[in-house]
């Protein structure tokens, strides 16, 4: 009689509405570490805002297949150690289905074990193919004799990532010199885990598309002038100069590039997507080049491309919200959160299921950096056709002629 009746009082109390039973359910986790703050807030920001979009979205829509969505962000302050401390909390203390983060190569190199360990799937928001390829793979085809024509065989069981990889923006860039008949280029890159994996694959690729790597400068991450190395470059029978870095340090290139009143056109890597670098370069940007995903230009692609839809939307929603430009990095956000949430819808919370689904049944899936296509030897699912050669052009982005 007694538990009779505390069914009594259970059922008039949500009649009542003291009791909310959709509210009961415990929230699916899904945890987001990004370089909030630091030397590489410029990435983390907009992604901390995109998850957040997100979110609110999905949760007003009701969740996922009716369960509320809690994501859980942790900001890496832009560095590694950080990163893994957030990733082991993550997993440990808040109980997350799955990670996605970080915003650097370096410090998704830093989490894989952690992930690898814990069996929990990770979607890298970074963009080196090393964050995903095994390092003995990665090791065989850097040391192969045929080194250009080689793609990976296999990649990591539980990593995942959605920034076009470096591999790809420099076949990009290479594809667009050969029509240019440029064959003889200067590389400069910066010695971070982005900068050098960049590095490395401008060096393995050029044979492949008949380019001479003519200067081969590197700088450090908090280096404040250039005006040495390319200089340097300069003086040998480069035809480009090929930049690889993030933040400050591509805005420096640029203004000495231009100082330096050097005649041969500048390209950068796919870590140029954001409007503030120009902000930032002033005049000096002009004729910069980059291989960019689609999001930049998304108000000048035809209405029928199967990224219209998403890329509008995204845009509409993010400057709306938070009153000022969308960014390629935070669109790499959007990607990774919204393969996690529909691979949920799916197959649910299981983590192994969840790697699967990942893995096998994505399949021309149209998002912001690209359309992706994953499978077993291929855990990012775009290749160089995923970007557009862009030229800054008055201050903005223009299809490159």
């Amino acid at each position: 009689m007694k538990k009779a009746g505390l069914i009594c009082v259970a059922v008039i109390l949500a009649i009542m509405g003291f009791i909310n039973p959709s509210s009961a359910a415990d929230p699916i986790k899904i945890g987001v570490i990004a370089s909030i703050t630091g030397p590489a807030s410029f990435l983390g920001e907009p992604q901390k805002n995109t998850v957040q979009l997100i979110q609110d979205r999905l949760n007003a829509e009701g969740g996922i297949n009716g369960t509320p969505v809690e994501i859980v962000v942790e900001d890496s302050k832009s560095d590694e150690s950080q990163a893994v401390l957030a990733t082991k909390k993550l997993i440990e203390k808040d109980n997350v289905v799955a990670i996605i983060g970080s915003s650097t190569t370096g410090e998704s190199l830093a989490m894989i074990p952690v992930c690898e360990a814990a069996k929990t799937p990770m979607i890298s928001m970074a963009a080196a193919m090393k964050i995903v390829t095994p390092d003995d793979e990665y090791k065989k085809i850097m040391e192969s004799p045929n080194a250009a024509m080689e793609v990976p065989s296999i990649q990591r069981s539980m990593i995942f990532k959605t920034a076009q990889t470096d591999n790809s923006a420099v076949e990009a860039i290479f594809e667009y010199m050969k029509k240019k008949a440029i064959t003889k280029v200067g590389i400069v890159s910066v010695s971070s885990a982005f900068g050098a994996t960049g590095r490395q694959e401008l060096k393995r690729l050029a044979p492949k598309y008949g380019i001479t790597v003519s200067a081969d400068e590197t700088y450090g991450p908090k280096d404040a002038d250039m005006t040495a190395q390319l200089t340097r470059i300069k003086s040998t029978d480069a035809q480009a100069i090929i930049n690889w870095s993030v933040g400050p340090t591509q805005v420096l290139v640029i203004k000495n590039w231009k100082a330096l009143a050097i005649t041969l056109p500048l390209y950068q890597s796919h870590g140029f997507g954001s409007k503030k670098n120009i902000e930032l370069a002033g005049g000096d940007a002009e004729g910069v080049i980059a291989p960019l995903g689609r999001l930049v230009v998304a108000d000048k692609i035809a209405k029928d491309h199967p990224q219209y839809q998403v890329l509008s939307k995204y845009v509409s929603e993010y400057e709306k919200r938070f009153k000022s430009e969308v960014s390629t990095f935070g669109g790499h956000g959007y990607d990774a959160l919204a393969l996690c949430v529909e691979a949920i819808k799916k197959v649910g919370t299981d983590k192994a299921k969840i790697r699967d689904y990942l893995e096998s049944n994505v399949k021309n899936w149209p998002g912001i950096s690209g359309i992706f296509n994953m499978s077993v030897t291929d855990h990012t699912g775009m290749d160089h056709k995923a970007f557009e050669i862009i030229q800054v052009v008055k201050g903005d982005w223009e299809f490159a002629k």
